[in-house]
């Protein structure tokens, strides 16, 4: 079984399980801004580790219909009051339909609210991310889950997550051995690894059995690498049957001329053994 093919499997198999939402998809509401100056990413390190992790999480949950994933969209969470609202880097909300795309996300009008955001931490966010979001997304909007990560590798590590307790309380995540953090609401494991090419901290999703979820590029890489490992098996299969062919041949040449060396002798034998009665009369006629 090939990777790509191993990982489908993997992925049905460990992909959530939720009810459909009560509202319905809604592009846009009349009055509720969908744009602010801030830029989409604050730098390049931002950039990257979102551009990333997007595109990670969109791939492995695209075969659900029914998962919507927004980057730097505002949530409007609030009927009526367009203040309430905030554009977390990544939001993931289960039971909305994947299409249309919004322009902005109204939890009143879908009837669901996000089931995990993320926040990478920038100089100008990063207090509000660490304190007064955690209350902001847990409690006042209901989220079940909040991550927080630094992707900039020149600063300190600083990945940490905070859940909803059936009790309605915040509890913040103990990471495993690894620094790891496992969530239950995507079912997902995500740790971080360093890049030294791009200096950036990168987050990454896991399954469970802790299988990487690759991105574009590392898919795009083991397709290429796979298709060359089956035409080399290809070649090397052809390679062994035309060996196979050729001392098949060889050995029935062999079989062959063993064959007619064999008849050639039982002549030989034949017409000594005619000449031997040949002389045997001659001697008695004489």
């Amino acid at each position: 079984m090939d990777t790509i093919t191993d990982f489908a499997i993997k992925q049905r198999k460990y992909m959530p399980v939720f009810p459909k939402a009560t509202g319905k998809p809604t592009i846009y509401i009349e009055g509720y801004p969908c744009e602010d100056d801030e830029p989409m990413a604050a730098t390049d390190f931002h950039a990257e580790q979102i551009t990333t992790f997007s595109d990670q999480l969109k791939r492995y949950f695209a075969i659900n219909e029914h998962i919507h994933i927004a980057v730097d969209s505002f949530i409007y969470y609030s009927e009526g009051d367009i203040t309430k609202c905030v554009a977390p880097d990544i939001h993931i909300v289960f039971g909305v339909d994947k299409y249309p795309l919004r322009r902005s996300f109204y939890t009143w009008a879908e009837g669901a609210v996000p089931v995990a955001v993320f926040e990478f931490l920038s100089d100008s966010t990063a207090p509000q991310d660490r304190h007064e979001k955690v209350e902001l997304y847990l409690n006042d909007i209901g989220v079940q889950e909040y991550f927080i990560h630094q992707p900039e590798m020149e600063k300190p590590a600083e990945f940490h997550a905070w859940r909803r307790s059936p009790s309605g309380g915040i509890v913040e995540m103990v990471p495993d051995a690894e620094g790891g953090l496992f969530s239950e609401a995507l079912n997902l494991w995500f740790r971080w690894e360093d890049d030294h090419t791009t200096h950036v901290r990168l987050l990454r999703p896991y399954l469970p059995d802790g299988t990487p979820i690759t991105t574009s590029v590392e898919e795009e890489h083991l397709r290429l690498q796979e298709k060359h490992l089956r035409e080399e098996a290809q070649h090397r299969q052809k390679i062994a049957e035309t060996i196979a062919k050729e001392e098949t041949e060889r050995r029935q040449e062999a079989e062959a001329l063993a064959a007619e060396a064999a008849a050639s002798r039982q002549e030989a034998e034949a017409l000594a053994a005619e000449a031997a009665a040949n002389r045997q009369e001659a001697e008695a006629m004489a």
